[in-house]
C-alpha cells in the first residue's frame, strides 16, 4: 500500500459514501484512477465492506455489555464459537490469553435480554466454566476507524 491508498483508505473510513469525486480530490488522481485504486482495495481484501454506522439506541440496542468467559479446553470450545458466530448480539469475540478464554462484546435491548441470553444460550453450554459481565455506564471512545500506519518497509523507500 502506497500514500496514495493510505489517503483512499483513510477518506473511506472517515466517510464511507463518498463520492469518486471526493475521493479524487483527496488522492489527487483521476477519478478512474481512484475507482481503480478502490477496486484492488477490495481485491486485496484492504476494504473487506461498507457499512451504515447506526445509533445503537435508535435501532433497540442501548445497552452494551462485556462477557469474560473462562471455557474448558477442548470440545466445548469449538460449541461456544459456534453459538458466538450465530448470535446478532454479538458484535465482537476475543479469544484471550490468561485466566478469561474470551471477551465477548455485546449490544442489546436491555438487562432482561442479557440476563435471558446468559441463562438460555450460554451458561448452559458444556465447557463453560465462568462468567463475567460488565454493563458499560458510558462509552467514552467507539469506533471502528483503524490507524492506518505505514509498514517498516515503506518507511525505508
Amino acid at each position: 500500500m502506497d500514500e496514495i491508498d493510505r489517503k483512499i483508505v483513510i477518506a473511506v473510513q472517515q466517510d464511507g459514501a463518498a463520492g469518486l469525486s471526493e475521493l479524487a480530490k483527496v488522492s489527487g488522481l483521476s477519478v478512474s484512477a481512484t475507482a481503480e485504486r478502490l477496486k484492488r482495495l477490495e481485491e486485496r481484501g484492504v476494504i473487506r465492506g461498507w457499512h451504515a454506522e447506526l445509533d445503537p439506541a435508535e435501532v433497540g440496542c442501548p445497552l452494551l455489555a462485556f462477557l469474560r468467559v473462562a471455557i474448558r479446553p477442548g470440545k466445548e470450545d469449538i460449541a461456544f464459537r459456534r453459538l458466538i458466530r450465530k448470535l446478532e448480539t454479538v458484535l465482537e469475540c476475543h479469544q484471550l490469553t490468561g485466566e478469561w478464554s474470551y471477551l465477548v462484546k455485546l449490544r442489546l435491548p436491555d438487562i432482561a435480554a442479557l440476563d435471558t441470553l446468559l441463562a438460555e444460550e450460554i451458561r448452559p453450554l458444556a465447557g463453560v466454566e465462568r462468567i463475567s459481565v460488565e454493563i458499560s455506564m458510558a462509552s467514552v471512545k467507539e469506533t471502528a476507524l483503524l490507524p492506518v500506519i505505514r509498514t517498516p518497509e515503506e518507511e525505508e523507500a
